[in-house]
C-alpha cells in the first residue's frame, strides 16, 4: 500500500501538473466560458475518462516495459525533464498567452464535447510525462504489489485533476475578468505556474532511477 508521506508528495505533484498550462485547460476554460458551465462539464468527463485509461493502460504495461529495458525508462525520464522545462518557458516567453484567456472553439454536441475533452487529454504530452515519468518515482517495492500501488496513485491524481478542474469549469469566468481586469495577477500567475513545472523537473532530475 501507498505510504501517507508518498500520498501526500504525489498529490503536490499532481497539483502543480493540473495548474500548469496545457491543451485539457485552455479547452476547458474556453469551453465553459463560450459555451456554459454545461459545456465544460462533458469536456471534463471526456478528461477524466482519458485519465483512467492512462491508469489502466500503465498497470497493465509500463512498468513491465521499464523491467525490461531500463535504458527507456531513462530515456522516458529526460524527455520528461525537457518538456516540463519546455512547459515553464512557454508560460513566461513574451507574447505568451494565459490559459484563462479564451480561445474560439467550435460549438459541438454534448457527445462531441466528450469525445474532444477525451482526446484532448489522451494526445496531452503533459499527462503522458505524469504518468511515465513522474508516477514511478513514487513506487515502492516494499510497499507491494505495484499495480496496487499505481491504483491508489493514479485514483489520487483523477480526485486531485477533477477537484481542481471542475472549480475552472464553474469560476472560469470570473478568473477570466479578474485577470483582464489586473494585469499584475496574469503575471504572478504565469511565474508561480513556470516555477512549479521547473521545480517538479529538477526534482526528476535528481530523484534516482530505481
Amino acid at each position: 500500500m501507498v505510504d501517507s508521506v508518498t500520498l501526500i508528495s504525489f498529490s503536490l505533484v499532481a497539483l502543480g501538473i493540473v495548474c500548469a498550462p496545457g491543451p485539457n485547460k485552455m479547452y476547458l476554460v474556453s469551453c465553459s466560458l463560450t459555451q456554459g458551465k454545461k459545456a465544460g462539464f462533458f469536456s471534463l468527463l471526456g478528461v477524466v475518462t482519458g485519465f483512467i485509461i492512462y491508469v489502466i493502460a500503465t498497470i497493465l504495461g509500463l512498468d513491465f516495459i521499464f523491467k525490461t529495458v531500463p535504458l527507456l525508462y531513462s530515456a522516458i525520464k529526460i524527455a520528461g525533464i525537457i518538456y516540463l522545462l519546455w512547459m515553464a518557458w512557454n508560460a513566461v516567453k513574451p507574447g505568451s498567452v494565459s490559459v484563462f484567456e479564451p480561445h474560439d472553439v467550435p460549438h459541438h454536441t454534448l457527445k462531441k464535447l466528450y469525445l474532444n475533452g477525451l482526446m484532448t487529454n489522451l494526445l496531452n504530452p503533459k499527462i503522458a510525462v505524469l504518468y511515465i515519468s513522474l508516477l514511478p518515482q513514487f513506487e515502492h517495492p516494499q510497499n507491494g504489489p505495484l499495480a496496487l500501488q499505481i491504483g491508489v496513485l493514479g485514483t489520487t491524481q483523477i480526485i486531485v485533476s477533477l477537484s481542481v478542474n471542475i472549480l475552472i469549469v464553474l469560476f472560469a469566468g470570473q478568473v477570466s475578468q479578474m485577470l483582464r481586469e489586473r494585469p499584475v495577477w496574469k503575471k504572478i500567475q504565469k511565474y508561480f505556474m513556470a516555477t512549479v513545472l521547473g521545480l517538479l523537473a529538477l526534482n526528476l532530475a535528481f530523484d534516482k532511477n530505481k
